[in-house]
């Protein structure tokens, strides 16, 4: 039974963490992935759209005068919407629950692409985008905290790297779509972008069928006053795992400790990052300005590009972005695996320098007019074969090496800092460096995203966690854990695995360290601890 604590609603022990992550893959875990993965389906349909479109809205008679700044200008405001949305829905996911707010921001996006489809003016559809994108935005922060929180820790890498690649997928088939949506002998020219963002409504819409069998995270739940919710929900996920492989689970070996509590202040939640773990925030915040800046400026502006230097008309654009998108998606699922077996450190480090290293060769042959339009396409396929794998790593990593309270606001901030700082200045700047005609102010724009994904890469390299199979109150001990007289036997069992990093013996840089269950900043320490020594929730 819990215990009555005065700061709370009570004190509980769980082995729910534990008995999540003991679970083996099942039909369960695939429910998750297509129920809330898909959203990254989404969003690469939304960016692709706008760059496969993009030459077809700026031509006469498209029912809308846009000019190629204004391409680049929609998609700086696209991102500004993800940026606000996310930092919105962000604080949002943690104090109301994953579930209400997947559900919530998937409705947001549904109607706002939708009322993209009816733009008749620039400024429409600037707010259309803006209310997309918060849409996008909000799902970042609800999804990858849910989807860490339900996946087991020794697939978690994989699967969130499949996951966020899975944007490629979503990318790939909405240019492929565009092929058929642009062609003028099959539609006007005012009406086939129209049923291009149309799409995307179908499918979301088709997601939140899905979505709404997927259950609210266990781990919010104990924590937030509804351990009895979150052991029925565990409970009949076990149960029907056990129905479905036929053997019966193994005991968990561990349980944690936590005070309860209904609200967690948003300025404990806001001051974790820099006062505990600062450190992590500056890995975060590299990671994501570097893939930010890169993808959006290539992503949006791609097909700008390929008409303005390579002569490739608008209706042949999407074509070009299939291949560029599939280049994308092999990434993480090529490389996925490595990052649970070789590690997290090696593996980002190794993904971002590449990149940069790439999109330097690129820079130069292109200021050189030494490419073809689909030797340019070739070689940007190759280099965003190594950052595609290395920006989902970027989500992977802040949804895992932060407290469980703060999960989906320190996504929300960090994709909201990192991308205002590159994906907001990557379109507009590139925008305006294709507007000039000539490639080398373009070459400049390519090599400044090379430095910042190189600077991702460094950082990786200085203050990465390798968190591979660890779980996640292993990695980062939520704020409410509760001290435990079992912290000394807790230590031996956790062993080095637990407490050092990848140095041999040494913490990783900013883990908190246990004296009496409290770590330096005041926070709790962790109370994990073999089970039997109290109750369970």
């Amino acid at each position: 039974m819990p215990g009555k604590d005065s700061g709370g609603l009570g004190t509980i022990r769980t082995a729910i963490p534990a008995r999540l992550d003991r679970l083996p893959w099942a039909r369960f875990h695939w429910m998750i992935v297509i129920g809330l993965g898909t959203v990254w389906i989404l969003d690469g349909l939304e960016v692709t759209m706008v760059g496969a479109v993009g030459s077809r809205l700026t031509e006469s008679g498209s029912g809308i005068s846009l000019s190629a700044s204004d391409i680049g200008t929609a998609a700086a405001i696209y991102v500004l919407g993800s940026c606000l949305g996310a930092l919105f829905f962000g604080q949002l996911t943690d104090r109301f629950g994953r579930k209400k707010l997947f559900l919530l921001t998937l409705g947001v996006y549904i109607v706002a692409t939708t009322a993209t489809a009816f733009s008749w003016a620039p400024w429409f559809f600037f707010l259309t985008r803006f209310l997309t994108g918060a849409g996008i935005g909000g799902e970042y922060a609800a999804i990858n905290s849910a989807v860490d929180e339900l996946i087991p820790a020794r697939v978690r890498g994989r699967v969130d790297l499949l996951i966020n690649g899975s944007y490629w997928l979503g990318s790939a088939a909405g240019s492929a779509l565009t092929v058929f949506f642009l062609s003028e002998r099959l539609f006007p020219t005012d009406i086939g972008w129209r049923l291009s963002f149309g799409l995307g409504a179908v499918l979301g819409l088709v997601i939140l069928v899905v979505r709404r069998h997927v259950p609210e995270s266990p781990r919010w739940l104990f924590i937030h006053g509804h351990a009895d919710d979150a052991e029925r929900i565990v409970g009949d996920i076990e149960h029907t795992v056990e129905a479905e492989t036929g053997t019966r689970l193994a005991s968990p070996d561990r349980q944690i400790t936590v005070r309860q509590r209904t609200v967690i202040p948003l300025r404990t939640i806001a001051s974790t990052a820099f006062r505990t773990y600062p450190r992590r925030a500056v890995l975060g915040l590299a990671l994501f300005v570097g893939q930010a800046f890169l993808y959006n400026a290539f992503t949006f502006d791609l097909g700008t590009m390929l008409t303005t230097f390579y002569g490739v008309s608008s209706s042949a654009v999407p074509v070009f972005l299939v291949v560029y998108a599939l280049g994308n998606c092999a990434g993480p699922l090529l490389l996925g695996r490595l990052f649970d077996t070789v590690g997290r450190k090696p593996m980002i480090a190794a993904t971002y320098l590449a990149a940069a290293a790439l999109a330097v060769l690129l820079a130069v042959l292109f200021a050189g007019g030494a490419l073809t339009a689909w030797t340019f396409l070739l070689l940007v396929a190759v280099t965003f074969f190594f950052a595609s794998a290395g920006a989902s790593s970027a989500y992977l990593t802040v949804s895992e090496i932060f407290p469980m309270e703060t999960r989906a606001l320190a996504i929300a901030f960090f994709y909201a800092v990192g991308t205002a700082v590159g994906g907001i200045t990557g379109p507009l700047l590139f925008g305006h460096l294709i507007d000039t005609g000539r490639t080398g102010p373009v070459m400049v724009g390519f090599l400044v995203g090379a430095a910042v994904m190189a600077v991702g890469g460094v950082a990786e390299l200085l203050f990465g966690v390798d968190a591979a199979g660890r779980s996640l109150e292993d990695i980062a001990a939520p704020l409410t854990a509760a001290p435990d007289a079992a912290d000394a036997d807790v230590d031996a069992a956790a062993g080095e695995k637990g407490e050092k990093g990848e140095n041999g013996g040494e913490p990783y840089p900013d883990e908190p360290t246990r004296a009496g269950g409290a770590d330096r900043s005041g926070l709790p320490g962790a109370a994990l601890a073999p089970p039997g020594r109290a109750g369970s929730a």
